[in-house]
């Protein structure tokens, strides 16, 4: 085998590499590594019809020889390997050499290996660290008040709860020093199922509720019902009584209808931590501040806030407004809107040191519950959260009016005017800010479904179901329909196969004449009527479906499916800069 060209033989030393000698014109052994090589061929093959033992290779006899390139000289034979001698021959290494690989080889060795180092260290770490943080989060076993697991794909409701409770180093002084933690400030925050929009809910903590019946986890492990109250403050949902975040959960589920899937309390210290991890949240006031409650100073215009400062902003009462609660609501949206946007801006995400004091700060101040007790749910939530854009994240608040059983009004009650809508518009979630794209689409689309000629009632084919009305609706429908719209061709086909948001109208394309006819009769928009496939009535005849969703408000009144954004009390979204007055 050719030694030189090849590097080695199956059974030939590599290092015993045949070079010329240019001042001889022989071949030599060159046993050095970093001995020059010739670039004249090496020893070539004899020819395939050469005698035995003379091809090159070692014969039965060992003595064979072979031609070189150079003219009558000859070559002897490669060696086959022998034990390493105990001490180094002169002139030749004690050991061999290992294959000389390419510079670039080595280059991507190194650098491969380097990486995969690099990657196994940083897994093995990361992991390390999140198990870290991990073990800073405080979770709550909320049974069945919360969702038993957090999925990307769906609609999500999370109760974000700030507590008045005094621990914490530095936190002594603020107000009654011995609280249990009170639910004091209150956000429901909902994220849609296609991450387009998000609606951050304040709850008053005087707003007059029901506590239900409510099961805590005790320490030991037992379970012990703490009965419920009627006609209390909020806050009172956490604390008292013994009362967990469970119970809270409970309480709004009982006054607004809207289940929390989840929830996050932190206390003091988070304002202060998370507030310190970003450099500090940039605040706008109208006039200058000097509270001599909370020891906020702060002059006209814009402010960079953190630590102390930052509770203080949040806590104030008496700078804002009338000095309610009410006030310092809109000044806490205000201030949670700088505070997304500083913590997703471009100087926070690619600052590992603020990413790590951020993370630390984050898990520091958190209880969850235990369905999202794991810094990789966590991950996850703030992920599908970042999908969303600040632009439609609309902060609002209960609408309320003050509590018409108080002469001195201390307290708040829902406006009954107001308040079931925006209560209904989550559940269904429906958008409180205007999605453009979406909508200008739906827009175009749903004003062609409208233009065009129109049946008489009585050419109307249409079958109705009820897929979320209260029962019996869809018989009092019919019934309207029939004595009172003279759309005569019409059935109760039962209930549907699944509840929906709002009213909708099939039909097949050669009905759309009829559907328009329908439409009009009810009060549908061109965003109810759903184009698709023909389908049959009990006669055999082709028909329309009218399904009854959960916005059906009564036989023969018109529904308008395309809602209109309610008149709310106060509202804003995460990307307006604010000046708090």
């Amino acid at each position: 085998m050719d030694a030189q060209g090849r590097g080695r033989a199956d059974d030939v030393d590599p290092a015993d590499q045949w070079v010329l000698n240019p001042r001889t014109g022989e071949y030599e052994l060159r046993l050095s590594p970093s001995a020059p090589q010739s670039s004249v061929p090496g020893p070539r093959r004899s020819a395939p019809d050469s005698p035995a033992g003379t091809d090159g290779r070692n014969g039965d006899a060992g003595t064979a020889r072979r031609r070189t390139a150079a003219p009558d000289r000859e070559v002897p034979p490669q060696r086959r390997r022998r034990p390493e001698p105990e001490e180094p021959v002169p002139g030749r290494r004690g050991r061999r050499p290992e294959k000389k690989k390419s510079k670039g080889k080595r280059v991507l060795l190194w650098t491969g290996g380097s990486m995969a180092f690099v990657v196994l260290v940083a897994g093995v770490g990361g992991y390390v660290y999140l198990k870290h943080l991990e073990g800073n989060v405080s979770t709550t076993d909320v049974g069945t008040a919360g969702s038993s697991s957090f999925k990307k794909d769906e609609a999500f409701n999370i109760l974000i709860i700030g507590t008045d409770k005094r621990t914490g180093e530095g936190n002594e002084g603020y107000g009654d020093k011995g609280s249990v933690g009170h639910a004091d400030t209150n956000i429901l925050l909902h994220v849609a199922k296609d991450r387009s929009n998000a609606t951050a809910l304040s709850i008053p903590r005087d707003l007059i509720v029901d506590i239900p019946d409510c099961e805590t986890t005790q320490e030991d492990g037992t379970t012990k019902v703490i009965p419920g109250t009627s006609g209390v403050r909020f806050n009172q949902s956490l604390g008292d009584l013994g009362r967990d975040a469970g119970c809270t959960m409970r309480t709004v589920a009982e006054a607004t209808g809207i289940k929390p899937d989840h929830f996050m309390m932190a206390d003091f210290n988070a304002v202060k931590t998370l507030t310190t991890a970003v450099d500090g949240v940039e605040v706008c006031v109208e006039h200058a501040v000097d509270d001599k409650k909370s020891k906020l100073q702060l002059p006209k215009g814009e402010s960079m806030v953190e630590g102390e400062k930052a509770l203080a902003f949040v806590r104030t009462r008496h700078a804002f407004g009338n000095e309610g609660d009410l006030d310092r609501i809109k000044v806490q949206q205000q201030f949670l809107g700088s505070l997304m946007r500083k913590m997703s801006s471009g100087d926070t995400l690619t600052s590992p040191t603020k990413l790590v004091k951020l993370a630390e700060a984050a898990t520091n101040a958190l209880t969850v519950d235990k369905a999202i007790g794991n810094v990789g749910t966590l991950k996850d939530i703030a992920l599908e959260l970042k999908k969303v854009p600040t632009k439609n994240i609309t902060f609002t608040t209960v609408p309320v009016v003050d509590n018409p059983a108080e002469k001195v009004k201390a307290t708040v009650v829902p406006n009954e005017a107001k308040a079931p809508q925006v209560f209904e518009m989550i559940v269904n979630d429906i958008s409180f800010t205007e999605v453009e794209q979406k909508e200008k689409k739906e827009k175009a689309a749903v004003a062609a479904r409208l233009k065009g000629a129109k049946s008489e009632p009585s050419e109307v084919r249409v079958r109705v179901l009820n897929g979320g009305a209260p029962a019996g609706s869809a018989q009092q429908e019919l019934s309207y329909l029939q004595t009172e719209a003279g759309v005569s061709k019409s059935e109760n086909a039962g209930n549907a196969p699944a509840d929906l948001p709002r009213t909708t109208l099939e039909y097949a394309p050669d009905q759309a004449d009829q559907a328009r006819a329908l439409a009009g009769i009810l009060g549908l928009s061109g965003a109810a009527m759903k184009p698709g496939e023909s389908v049959t009535n009990s006669q055999g005849l082709p028909t329309m479906t009218l399904t009854l969703g959960k916005d059906f408000k009564g036989a023969g009144v018109k529904l308008d499916a395309a809602v209109k954004k309610p008149d709310l009390d106060n509202a804003s979204t995460a990307d307006q800069k604010l000046c708090a007055s």
